[in-house]
């Protein structure tokens, strides 16, 4: 296997990073404590369910433009880092999240409750290996120079690398999300009657 350049090895680090911490977010996690929805938040499930549709509609967007670079040979020329811009946008996607920065995510990629845990990890587990694929297949374009279309807002053009980058903020913006709502069910989960407790067995495999 060819040596991976250190860019592309660097987001294939953050994206194994974001992999291993959904792993340790789902551990002994019961169907119940993961499908628990708090006051103004999304469930462990729903979050997953959202980093999964949000990286597949994403990824469409970007292989469309990564494409027609290809055919018009606009071949690597640098890193595929983002440009001033694209670096605030990520940055702005990081967490902890600020009540400035709540973004509204756009109804097409809001989870479809009812999700199962286990469905909601393995979909987002699937989009992690089309990132990854996108990663092996295009890493010899300029991805810091190709633009594609903002797949929400339509008037909004970023680079490749922009959108690898934002793909990357995103999920951990949303793990930090998840962990919050795991923690409040282990608290709740401290106040319930010792039946209650026993009945929350259903752990994934």
């Amino acid at each position: 296997m060819a040596e991976l350049l250190p860019d592309i090895g660097n987001l294939r680090d953050q994206l194994d990073a974001a992999e291993c911490d959904a792993l340790m977010l789902v551990e002994n996690l019961a169907e119940e404590r993961g499908g628990w929805r708090p006051a103004g938040s999304w469930s462990v499930a729903e979050c997953l369910d959202h980093l999964a549709r949000t990286n597949h509609v994403y990824l469409s967007a970007m292989k469309e433009s990564a494409i027609r670079g290809r055919t018009a040979g606009r071949f690597r020329l640098g890193p595929a880092v983002p440009g001033f811009l694209g670096r605030w946008f990520v940055g702005r996607m990081e967490p902890p999240v600020k009540a400035p920065f709540r973004m509204k995510s756009p109804r097409s990629v809001e989870p479809n409750p009812p999700s199962s845990l286990a469905s909601a990890f393995a979909s987002f587990m699937a989009s992690q290996d089309e990132v990854r694929n996108f990663l092996t297949v295009f890493a010899d374009l300029d991805l810091a120079a190709i633009p594609f279309p903002n797949p929400f807002v339509r008037c909004i053009r970023f680079s490749l690398a922009t959108g690898l980058h934002v793909i990357i903020a995103h999920e951990r913006r949303h793990m930090w999300q998840a962990w919050r709502v795991r923690r409040a069910t282990a608290s709740r989960a401290s106040e319930r009657s010792p039946v209650e407790n026993a009945r929350d067995t259903s752990h994934m495999n």
